[in-house]
This record gives structure tokens, sequence and C-alpha cells, in this order.
């Protein structure tokens, strides 16, 4: 039966890692968590003159590079005059060279978004009326070819390593004690280890190329190394290499020292020590990932990383360990095998481990999502539904295990008994033996029809004379010895198979076994899965960028005859409840009276009030303005200002502050003409 079962594993992890590996090259760089939600001019825009600079609204705060904005003319060449600065909230402009000609330009952007992912891409507008023009705008992506494709693979490389060398680590302290002396059990910890360290060194060099031009030949640029040093991604991976060097310790200890301890009570105290140790080490780590990355940016973020810490800290727990079991299952030697008390132990800590994932998870979803319309509408929403789906039926396969583990426990409890029982069978019959005297064995020898004296000169029966061993001392006893040590080994070792397969005939542990597989299967696939999911822009900033773009596409538009304006931006103020959108409604906008109608909405859509609202109106090319209005609170969500004075025609800046609370307020811009 064994003989039959390795084909099989090899090729079910061949087919799982080749499902990791499509599921890995299906996710591109460019999928990012930043998304643009405004511009000035917008996309595809008419402009009658050309602007003094170029403005683009993100989703989060996003990191500048001198590059990061770029706009070219027909002809391919720069226009723009400074780097990039941010001028409000989430909202970066560069200035452009005045009196520009008609034609059509590019505008191309690549920024890092504050959850340390690479955004790029590119739009045009057009001054006076569209033109041909040289530049490809689908070239200025981010490049998703080797660079892109590594940096994925690393990323996933490191949370499998994490998960490994912890859930192992784990599995051995609070499971099995005895595995720390296991050999296999050693090396499928310390190959965790070794895959996390080798996989944040490679994202360390791989980082700058990644989020800058996406060459192979960056890579090893110290300029750039420098540069991602100063950076809060390369902070984390940083840290993450100390860290590393404390695992390293806590490794050699429980390998080392842990596994020769004789003593009771001293076992028991480094058991406690290297418990506190390991779970200090390990929540450093889970923080490395938490503090630049998701977790670290939007809603709630003081809660999210601590939720996104113990997430990862459960996973570990999890399926690290179930791997630790595997090995423990197949490969562990015939004297040292894997007890039903051990599982059971292991059943209990991933139970525990699945009720702290239920709790972080929905969190993370709600805090990710939104909306329910964001499981189905959006990527990200998508492949949640996916890795829930997983997770059930991960969750299906450890109940099996569960069955098959308490029938194991059973089996175990009998042998025990029949061993018991068999040792007090035995007992008895020594003692019997014993009263019987040595007479009695005397007389048993006569039995045979010879003389008590006569066997000792017979030889023993089946064997000749020349077979018979030689007790006495001979030149050739040194190769005898050698040769007896020699059976002894092979005796030793047809013992352990014997032992191995009767072990692995037993059908309550092929069962479990085969349980364990199927879970640790699906484990790859579920890493894989989550690793997109990382590099996935989350659902509720999707929407929004979405809804921003529908509204920025009618913005600066007439809405009829009557030639009213309608304006909508997106703020954040940074605070809590502090992202929505900002509607202004001039009408008939034209100079003299107007009157204007001020509403906010959240992300989805529903009204909400806010302490307080401004708008500003300034012409900079006359040098007008600002020119202050407070409109009134009408209903909900809703401000309104009657005899709005516009002075004369012309391209206007309107500015609205808006306020949350008594300390989080932004202004957001946008220009229009009014006139």
């Amino acid at each position: 039966m064994t003989q039959t079962i390795a084909p099989r594993v090899r090729t079910l992890v061949l087919l799982l890692l080749a499902a990791a590996c499509a599921l890995l090259a299906g996710a591109g760089p460019a999928s990012a968590h930043a998304a643009v939600t405004g511009s000035d001019p917008g996309q595809g825009a008419v402009v009658d003159k050309a602007p003094a600079r170029i403005s683009l609204t993100f989703s989060e705060q996003v990191a500048l590079s001198d590059d990061s904005l770029r706009v070219l003319d027909p002809e391919g060449k720069r226009v723009d005059t400074a780097k990039p600065a941010n001028v409000s909230g989430t909202t970066y402009a560069v200035p452009l060279h005045s009196g520009l000609p008609d034609g059509t330009y590019t505008v191309a952007y690549q920024v890092v978004s504050a959850d340390s992912h690479p955004v790029a891409g590119a739009y045009t507008f057009s001054i006076g009326a569209p033109s041909k023009t040289s530049v490809s705008v689908s070239g200025q992506s981010t490049d998703d070819g080797v660079v892109g494709w590594l940096y994925g693979f690393g990323r996933y490389v490191s949370y499998a390593g994490f998960i490994v060398m912890a859930g192992g680590a784990a599995f051995v302290l609070a499971c099995w004690q005895r595995g720390s002396g296991v050999r296999p059990v050693q090396r499928y910890v310390v190959s965790g280890w070794v895959a996390l360290t080798a996989s944040t060194l490679a994202l360390l060099l791989l980082r700058g190329s990644f989020t800058g031009s996406g060459k192979i030949a960056d890579v090893f640029d110290l300029s750039l190394l420098g540069q991602v040093l100063q950076t809060k991604s390369g902070a984390a991976l940083v840290s993450r290499l100390l860290l590393l060097a404390a695992a390293a310790l806590f490794i050699a200890v429980l390998f080392g020292a842990y596994d020769k301890r004789e003593d009771a009570q001293e076992k028991k105290d480094l058991t406690f020590g290297l418990a506190i140790g390991g779970v200090v080490v390990a929540a450093g780590l889970a923080a490395s990932w938490a503090m630049s990355e998701h977790a670290s940016v939007g809603l709630q973020a003081g809660i999210a990383m601590p939720v996104d810490v113990l997430h990862l800290l459960a996973v570990a727990a999890w399926l690290g360990g179930l791997g630790a079991l595997l090995v423990a299952l197949y490969r562990a030697p015939a004297e040292t095998p894997v007890d039903a008390p051990a599982v059971r132990r292991f059943s209990q800590v991933a139970f525990g481990s699945v009720l702290a994932l239920i709790a972080t998870g929905t969190y993370q979803s709600w805090r990710q999502l939104g909306s329910w319309s964001a499981f189905t509408d959006t990527r990200y929403g998508q492949l949640l539904l996916a890795k829930i789906a997983l997770v059930v039926v991960l969750v299906g396969i450890a109940w099996i295990s569960r069955r098959w583990t308490g029938r194991l426990a059973e089996t175990a409890s009998v042998e025990r008994l029949e061993v018991r029982e068999k040792e007090r069978v035995g007992a008895r019959a020594d003692g019997a033996d014993i009263a019987d005297g040595p007479g009695d064995g005397k007389a048993a020898l006569a039995g045979n029809g010879d003389a008590p004296g006569e066997g000792a000169d017979e030889t023993a029966p089946g064997l000749d004379t020349d077979e018979q061993p030689d007790t006495a001392p001979t030149d050739t006893e040194p190769a005898g010895t050698e040769r007896a040590a020699q059976l002894a080994r092979q005796q030793a070792a047809r013992d352990a198979a014997r032992q191995k397969r009767m072990r692995d005939a037993d059908p309550n542990r092929f069962g479990l076994r085969r349980s364990v597989l199927a879970e640790a299967g699906i484990a790859v696939v579920l890493l894989a899965v989550t690793t997109v999911l990382t590099q996935t822009e989350p659902g509720r900033t999707e929407q929004e960028a979405k809804a921003a773009t529908s509204s920025s596409a009618s913005a600066s538009a007439d809405t009829g005859a009557s030639g009213a304006l309608t304006l909508n931006m997106p703020f954040d103020t940074g605070g809590e409840d502090g992202k929505g959108i900002v509607t202004i409604d001039l009408d008939p906008a034209r100079v003299g009276d107007n009157e204007m109608h001020v509403y906010v909405e959240r992300p989805n859509g529903r009204a909400f009030d806010i302490p307080e609202v401004k708008v500003e109106f300034t012409l900079k090319a006359k040098d007008i303005g600002p020119l202050p209005v407070v409109p009134d609170h009408l209903a909900t969500g809703h401000w309104s200002a009657n005899g709005v004075q516009i002075p004369m025609a012309g391209d206007w800046q309107v500015d609205v502050t808006v306020r949350t609370s008594d300390i989080d307020e932004v202004t957001v811009s946008k220009n229009a003409q009014i006139g």
C-alpha cells in the first residue's frame, strides 16, 4: 500500500504547485491599491486654453519621485516644468509650460500607494481640439514582466516560509514535543526559515525595480536599494531580517538544548520560555506585513494592524501545523511515530485557529469591501469568495481528520490494554517457572530418553558437527565480531521496516494520512489565493474609484440649456468616517447672480451631515478672489446659498473645505469654466 502512496503524493503536490503558480502568474503588479479618483483636466477632456498645471487625485496618500507625473506633448516631449508635489489631501500636481499649443497631451503617472503597491497608468486630454499623438498610452503601465512575476512569487514564498516555520515550531512545542528530535520535522521548520530569509532578501533587491523601471538590470542598483531602505516597505523588510536572526536562535535551541534536556522540570521551564519567545518573534514577523500593507492604511488602521497580526498567526498555527503533522505522519521514524494524543492536541489548536480566522476575517472583509455588492462586482470580492470557499472545504476535510483521530485514539487505547494484559500474563508464567524449581528442569531434559549426562556431549538437534558455533577464540574473531554487528544492523533495519509496515497498515492511520494530505493540498492553493488577494485593489477602493470616475466624466459639463454646472469632488479628511464626495451645483453658472447647492454623500451614495462646509471661488488669471461662500444647511447632506456673485467669465478655481470633526478637515479643488 505504501508503494502506491508515494507516486500519488508526488503527483498531487506537483498539481497543487502548478495551480498555485497559475494563480500567481495571473496577479500582475499593476493590481495596486490606490486608484485615481479624479484629474484636472479630466480624461478625454478638451479645454479652450492650456492649463497652468495638471493635478491627479488618488484614493489614498501616495509616494512620489521626480518622474512620478509626466506630461508629454503630441511628439512625446515633456512639457512639465518641476517636480510633482502634494497640493491638498490626496491631490498631487505638476506645473506646465505656459502657452502650450493646441493638440492632444498625455499624462503618465507612476507612484507608490501607502500600502506599498505601485500604481501606474496614463490618460490623454486635448487643448483646443484633439490631434494625433506619437505617445502610446498602453505602454505607460507598470511593467508586468519578469520583475513583476518574481516579486509576486517572492511574496508567496515569504508567506509560505513564515507559515511553515512558525506553524511547525508551534506544532512541536504545543502538540508533539518528541518531534524536536525527529529529523524530518527539523528539516521542515528549518526549510521555512530558509525560504522566508531568502525571499525577504530577494524582495529587498527587487523592490526598487518593481516600483520603478521594472528592468532586471536595476535589481542590483545600489542607489535604488538606498532609496528603498528609506521607505516604509524597506524598513519592514529590514526589520523582518533582524527578527529572522532571533528566529534562528529560537530554532537552534528548540532542536538542540531542548531535545537533549532530560529533567522534567527543566524541560517544562524551557518550554515556557520558548513559547513566550516564539510568540514574540512570530508576532513581530507578522507585524512586518501588517505595518506596510493593507492594514496600515484606510479605515481604522489602529485596529486593523493588530487584527491582521492575529489573523496571520492563526493561519500559521493551522496551516503550518498541518504541514508538520503531514511530515510526521509520512516521514517520522517507526520508533518515534506521531501518537494519537499529539494529533488530538493539534486538532484543538486548529479549532481555536479557525475561530480566530472567522472573527478576524469577518472584520477584514467588512473593512476592505464596505458593501455586499462588492463581493460580486469587484475582483477583490470575487477572490475573497474563492478564499472563503476554500476555507469551508478545508474545515470540512479537517472534520474528517478529526474523526480519524478519534478512531486512532481508540485503537491506541485498545493496543495499550492488550500490551498490559500480555505483560501481566507473562509475569504470571515467569513466576510459575520459578516455582517449579531446578529439579523439574532436569527431569524435563531427561524426558527425551537420554541420561542427564549424555546430552552434554551431543550436538544440537538440526545442526551438523561442522555447523556448531565455535566459542573458542581464534585469529578470525575480529572479523566475526564485525559480521555480527553487520547482522545486528540488518536485523534492526528489518525490524524497523516491519514496524513501519505494520503501522502504515493500520486503516485508521492510513485514513488520517490521506485526509491530512488533502488538507495540505487545499492549503497550498488557499495560500496562493491569499497572496493574489493582497496584491489586488480592495473592493471598497475600487467602487469609490468607479463612482468618482463616473462623476468626473460629467464634471465641468453643462447639464442642459440652463447652463447649470455640476462639480463632483471626492474628499478624505483622514479621520474616522472622513471619506465622501462633495457635489457643487451652480445655476446658471454665468456672470452675475447664481444659485449654489452643495451635497455631501458617502462613497456608497448615502447623504450625511458634516460639521462645516465652505466654498471659495478664485480667478487666478485676473487676480480675483478667493471669494468665500458659506452655504446654509437645509437637510441631511444638503446646503444652499443664493445670490452667489461671479464678477466675470473665466477659468475659475472652486475650492471646497470639508470638516468632518473638530480637527479633521481637507480642502479639495477643481477648475471650471464659468460665464
